[in-house]
């Protein structure tokens, strides 16, 4: 473990250079100026460019390397109204006591490009969320329960998704993420922990937590 904080430290002191976004191996932190700002609408003639299309592919990519289920354009530096979401099989996950406590299903691979977003049950469910952006925590959010999302897809074509439970859950998430809003913003207060507080606790505090993306 030495070794390697060594080798990290000189990386990061002597290796490490100024990245510019959109950033393809890591997710921007709470406290970057980029996740309070509302992000910009794409122009619809600007979605087949080479910039855009690059942008989508590597959300795909990072969403799928650090195994999220959902990725907003700010948390890789760009201020573009562009999130992608994808949640696997529940049944690969989960009981199936927590499926149908949530509401979870399966949801492909989508991508959602200036959505707007109409509550139509305006009954709130909470549970426990988590975020790329704010690493090492989660807290109880309550989340309407039912939404309606109009939007394009990235080849220009619009769509539209009725999502219930778990999946509009997803949905607002990344719609707050597009309006510079952070789940804790929204949050059960008392509820606000740090995931890894049994870990540091079983070895007094001994412990390094690492967040890889």
């Amino acid at each position: 473990m030495a070794l390697r904080f060594i080798k990290r430290t000189y990386n990061r002191m002597f290796l490490a250079k100024d990245p510019m976004p959109p950033y393809a191996s890591h997710v921007v932190q709470i406290g970057d100026p980029v996740l309070r700002n509302k992000a910009s609408p794409v122009p619809l003639e600007k979605i087949g460019t080479k910039e855009v299309q690059n942008l989508i592919f590597i959300m795909k990519s990072l969403m799928k390397k650090s195994n999220l289920i959902g990725l907003a354009a700010p948390q890789v530096g760009i201020p573009f109204q562009i999130f992608v979401i994808h949640f696997p099989r529940p049944s690969h996950y989960f009981s199936k006591e927590e499926i149908i406590l949530k509401g979870m299903e399966h949801v492909e691979n989508q991508v959602w490009i200036n959505p707007e977003l109409k509550v139509l049950d305006h009954e709130k469910l909470t549970f426990n969320e988590s975020c790329a952006s704010f690493k090492g925590y989660s807290a109880d959010v309550p989340r309407y329960k039912r939404v309606l999302l109009t939007g394009i897809d990235e080849n220009g074509e619009k769509k539209t998704l009725d999502a219930k439970e778990w999946t509009a859950r997803i949905v607002q998430h990344e719609m707050d993420h597009l309006n510079g809003v952070m789940y804790s913003d929204r949050m059960v207060l008392n509820t606000l922990c740090c995931t890894g507080w049994h870990t540091i606790n079983q070895y007094q505090g001994f412990v390094e937590l690492r967040y890889e993306n």
